[in-house]
């Protein structure tokens, strides 16, 4: 199918990587120092790696979505981030009527997003709150128990909403009684951004209140706490 889609010239690019970085399709990888189409049916066509490229090595033209500008890509990770490379663990099946027992949702306020969500909410008077990342209840199994209950849940990923979360973050601790914070994050490296965000904001809202982070696996392992 003919469409729009990017187009990189391997003479300008200087293999920075910034391209993959936020191509939130995955279909940008580096190769051998140069950035690469590695999966044209992935490109979404709506051009957020043309202003991110420094070098001026990507433009747009019309082709086959399903061409690849690398063959060799195939077994190349998805996205210029570690985070985004595509992992499947063995797991054995489980049984509908074994998570009877866990089907119970710890979520005790909507919305949920950080972005969404008001700094005055009647729900952070007095709360102890969950910063997390949005993949980390995906990869544990009891994070609604473990986690969630008895806490007001924020969740957000900063590679995707390309925002910086510490100013929403510190007038919500900054302006409300809030009790503790706990920061769940994934290990990988872009999801560093949502303890940044909780770290500073904790700073700069100028109070003494309890934290902790806690670090998953992508396996849903508690690595740090």
């Amino acid at each position: 199918m003919l469409r729009g889609i990017i187009k990189i010239d391997g003479d300008k690019c200087d293999g920075c990587g910034l391209c993959a970085d936020v191509c939130h399709e995955g279909a940008i990888a580096v190769l051998d120092g140069k950035a690469a189409l590695i999966r044209g049916g992935g490109c979404d066509g709506l051009g957020d790696c043309l202003p991110a490229c420094p070098a001026g090595a990507i433009s747009f033209e019309e082709r086959d979505a399903e061409e690849s500008d690398a063959g060799a890509a195939k077994a190349a990770p998805a996205g210029g981030c570690p985070g985004s490379a595509v992992l499947e663990s063995s797991r054995e099946a489980i049984s509908a009527e074994a998570h009877l027992s866990a089907s119970l949702s710890g979520l005790s306020q909507w919305p949920v997003q950080i972005g969404l969500i008001s700094a005055n909410a009647p729900c952070f008077d007095g709360a102890r709150l969950l910063i997390s990342a949005d993949c980390a209840a995906y990869a544990r199994a009891g994070f609604h128990g473990e986690f969630m209950a008895r806490r007001v849940t924020l969740i957000g990923c900063p590679k995707l909403d390309g925002v910086d979360y510490s100013l929403k973050l510190a007038e919500i601790i900054g302006g409300n009684e809030i009790k503790s914070v706990t920061v769940v994050r994934m290990e990988v490296p872009c999801c560093g951004g949502i303890e940044h965000a909780a770290v500073s904001a904790l700073k700069n809202s100028g109070k003494m209140i309890p934290w902790r982070v806690v670090t998953l696996s992508v396996k849903g392992e508690i690595l740090e706490d």
